[in-house]
């Protein structure tokens, strides 16, 4: 059976770790995995996962998506330059107040989860067009369909991601070639960690106290609950992305949560966008009771769902 070169970035942990090794390690060896990351003294996790697969099924290699010739070096690396699979998952993230933000900061986050698909693309898409055949998968995020208090810069980011492809896709599909975005909600990764710690060195200099007072006493604290009662694991989110993989239809979209559909629905149900807005401002700032208790259970259903999956975890906190 023909094997597929499947490129992925952003590999030295979370999502990207974990479909790696998942793909690498495929019963089938339907795959052959460049696993790539930007700094590659952070390789030691992954190649733990990756085992006996190691320079078997599963390459690691240094690749910078802010870096032009860090993408092309990445590439003339591959034998053929033939990437099948695309697996656009390198990104970092950002919240708190926009006026804590400086513009090299907003730049930095435009660049890394945008601008590096871009450059991606740029460099895979043509000789895909050329063969009729590819798969592009992008990590997108629930929050590039829907707005959130204080991840104003992120959503911008992943907002231009959703559009990018959405435009490239129609074109695509006339080469034969697929684009799926995946969709999660919160992951509990290193993703997470680091952007609490970001917020303890926060300026919040330039930021009024009722603003300042929102985001530290109440969107902190909730923003722990929904991890806490909604976060998936890394190797729940690559389970659907090897759905996708294998599907031979792709589809474009594709959300890891079933709770998120009924909230991009009622984005779409309302042109003048003014429901959702409306109802996430009600939601969050005037029945924060109701939408805690909400987390409290779905947090016990997740568990109980997992407990039926798998191992049994450790059960949740009482609310």
């Amino acid at each position: 059976m023909a094997y597929k070169n499947v490129l992925i970035t952003g590999c030295s942990s979370g999502i990207g770790l974990a479909l790696a090794v998942r793909l690498a390690k495929d019963e089938l060896k339907r795959f052959k995995v460049i696993a790539t990351m930007r700094d590659m003294a952070k390789k030691g996790p992954l190649e733990e996962k990756a085992g006996e697969t190691l320079e078997k099924t599963l390459q690691i290699r240094p690749l910078d998506v802010t870096c032009e010739d860090s993408v092309r070096q990445c590439m003339a690396a591959i034998p053929d330059q033939r990437v099948d699979i695309l697996v656009s998952n390198a990104g970092v993230g950002l919240i708190g107040p926009l006026e804590c933000h400086s513009m090299a900061t907003i730049q930095r986050v435009l660049d890394i989860n945008f601008l590096g698909l871009v450059r991606l693309v740029q460099e895979v898409f043509p000789s895909m067009k050329q063969r009729r055949q590819g798969h592009i998968m992008v990590m997108s995020s629930i929050l590039g369909q829907q707005g959130l208090l204080f991840n104003d810069v992120y959503c911008a980011s992943k907002f231009a991601v959703e559009g990018f492809c959405e435009s490239l896709a129609l074109q695509a599909l006339k080469f034969g070639v697929n684009i799926s975005l995946l969709e999660p909600g919160p992951v509990v990764t290193e993703f997470e960690k680091k952007l609490y710690e970001e917020v303890a060195s926060m300026d919040f200099s330039k930021v009024d106290d009722e603003t300042r007072d929102i985001f530290q006493g109440f969107y902190m604290a909730y923003s722990k609950d929904v991890f806490s009662a909604l976060g998936q694991t890394p190797e729940e989110v690559a389970e659907h992305a090897v759905q996708v993989i294998e599907a031979s239809k792709p589809p474009f979209r594709c959300q890891t949560h079933s709770v998120y559909t009924p909230l991009t629905t009622l984005k779409h149900a309302d042109p003048s966008g003014q429901l959702p807005l409306s109802a996430f401002h009600q939601l969050v700032f005037q029945h924060d009771r109701l939408f805690r208790a909400s987390l409290s259970l779905l947090k016990m259903l997740q568990w109980r769902k997992r407990r039926d999956l798998g191992p049994l975890p450790r059960p949740p906190a009482p609310p």
